[in-house]
């Protein structure tokens, strides 16, 4: 028995899974984002600790027997965020989340004293990312940055409270802007744009490998055996991967959360800075890949259904998909950048708009404007990763998104690649951090990573795309022709 522990934005998942591939329970706590200020999104890692503690209770109590079969644990998280402590391992202030976009100005700088860095880190410096965090902390939070001991990921700090041990692996690590990616090792140049040294740093292992042991006292608190392992586990999409079994050249996956990420497995080192892509470590040795992301994907579609005040995405879809051919070509068009965009505009002060709208225009034609719109923004990344090599015959289409076979028709059809839904695909990050685990306990690759079986699959249709295609070349207009305008 192995289990997962998946730190996400809006919710921390708990997933317990057998040595047949069959998760035995999955449960689930929710948490808020606190945005205190505009492109702020903050969390206090206090809230993870409670939401973990209070899954684990659950869990003991509804499947206590399987809890004490547990050999290995495995962590996956939402990427990028800091979480800084002092040197009596006290968090200084609120996380800084992935979507904060309050760190622009400290990337432009990186990028001008450092020219070479997205040659050392795979990437452009991003306001997503964690290094630019910390600049901002030195220029504008200089006493508490004077405080600053260790810099941990969020599920890095899960990690330091469950074991003692100060610990990241190669697929978070590579998201903070820190990492020499080709090198799998940090970056002393990187590291001394933002005032910090390797000190500062938890120390670097693997994904799949063991990483700490859990507290005796949390083992007795739980009903867990005593002395189990930790493994490195992975960033949130990376884990993902591993749990979907996207881990050879040219495995893929799309995934429909907060965000939107198309996620390429690659053999080697292959940055592409230039069009904003992610050049990341995986979490397996030796392994890297590629990732376009969109920062509001199905929180765009969540967006809406509240504004509309839809009962929910899904009642929403089905106004969507009533619509008539010439309805949608006379809807709205929609860019969804309300937080901000990466691939391939880097550009954290771009704008949600909605463009055309008239008396005509109802619930569904805005559904469908965002949808839609999200689906460009996909697009605009496909070709990113396209431009710089990036290939897949098939995607997996995992997150919550994923649910409806409306949308994957829309999203294959634009990216021109078929979408294949896994059973079980749902679990996500929690899978592959309790695959990570097993491996960390002596699994095998081929053992562990197997691919999911097939629940649905939506086929590209040549001529939705040709449809959409004079849509989509008028977003692309609308983006530039407001581009001055984002501030």
């Amino acid at each position: 028995m192995f289990l997962g522990i998946d730190l996400g934005t809006s919710e921390l998942k708990l997933l317990l899974l057998d040595e047949q591939h069959r998760i035995v329970t999955t449960t689930g706590v929710a948490l808020t984002v606190q945005r205190p200020q505009p492109l702020w999104s903050e969390q206090d890692p206090a809230a993870w600790w409670a939401a973990l503690d209070a899954g684990m209770a659950k869990l003991k109590e509804e499947h206590g027997d399987a809890l004490a079969q547990v050999r290995g644990i495995g962590l996956s998280g939402q990427m990028h965020g800091a979480v800084t402590l002092d040197a009596a391992d006290q968090v200084l202030r609120p996380a800084i989340l992935w979507n904060d976009g309050r760190s622009g100005p400290q990337c432009a700088e990186m990028m001008a004293a450092c020219p070479e860095l997205p040659a050392i880190t795979g990437n452009l410096a991003m306001p997503g990312f964690t290094a630019p965090k910390l600049a901002w902390m030195r220029q504008h939070e200089h006493e508490l940055f004077a405080r600053v001991a260790k810099v941990l990921l969020p599920k890095d700090w899960l990690r330091l409270q469950l074991s003692g041990e100060y610990v990241s692996e190669m697929s978070d690590a590579a998201g903070t802007l820190w990492l020499d990616v080709g090198r799998r090792c940090w970056s002393p140049e990187a590291l001394a744009l933002t005032g910090l040294t390797e000190a500062h740093m938890p120390r670097l292992v693997e994904g799949s490998e063991a990483s700490a042991t859990l507290k005796p006292e949390l083992a007795a608190r739980w009903g867990l055996p005593a002395g189990i392992p930790v493994a490195g586990g992975g960033g949130d999409n990376a884990a993902s991967a591993v749990g979907m079994g996207v881990v050879k050249p040219g495995d893929g996956f799309l995934s429909l959360g907060t965000s939107g990420v198309i996620f390429l497995c690659n053999p080697a080192f292959s940055p592409n800075p230039a069009r904003a892509v992610h050049a990341f470590c995986h979490a397996l040795p030796d392994t890297w890949h590629q990732m376009s992301v969109v920062l509001s994907a199905a929180s765009s579609l969540r967006w809406v259904t509240q504004l509309l005040n839809e009962p929910n995405e899904a009642t929403l879809i089905d106004k969507v998909a009533a619509l008539s051919d010439t309805q949608r070509q006379q809807a709205p068009i929609f860019l969804p950048y309300l937080s901000g965009e990466r691939t391939p505009h880097n550009n954290a002060n771009a704008k949600g708009v909605f463009f055309g709208l008239t008396h005509e225009h109802d619930a569904a034609a805005l559904g469908y404007a965002v949808l839609e719109g999200v689906g460009f923004a996909l697009l605009d990344g496909w070709q990113a990763l396209q431009a710089g090599g990036g290939s897949a015959e098939q995607l997996w289409l995992v997150g919550g998104g994923a649910r409806s076979e409306w949308w994957a028709k829309l999203l294959a059809s634009l990216l021109n690649v078929r979408l294949v839904n896994g059973v079980g695909a749902e679990a996500g990050g929690a899978l592959g951090a309790a695959r990570l685990a097993w491996l960390a306990c002596g699994g095998t690759v081929d053992e562990v990573c197997r691919t999911p079986d097939i629940a649905r699959v939506a086929e590209p249709d040549p001529a939705l795309a040709a449809a959409l295609q004079p849509r989509y070349e008028r977003f692309k207009r609308l983006f530039e022709a407001l581009r001055s305008e984002f501030v």
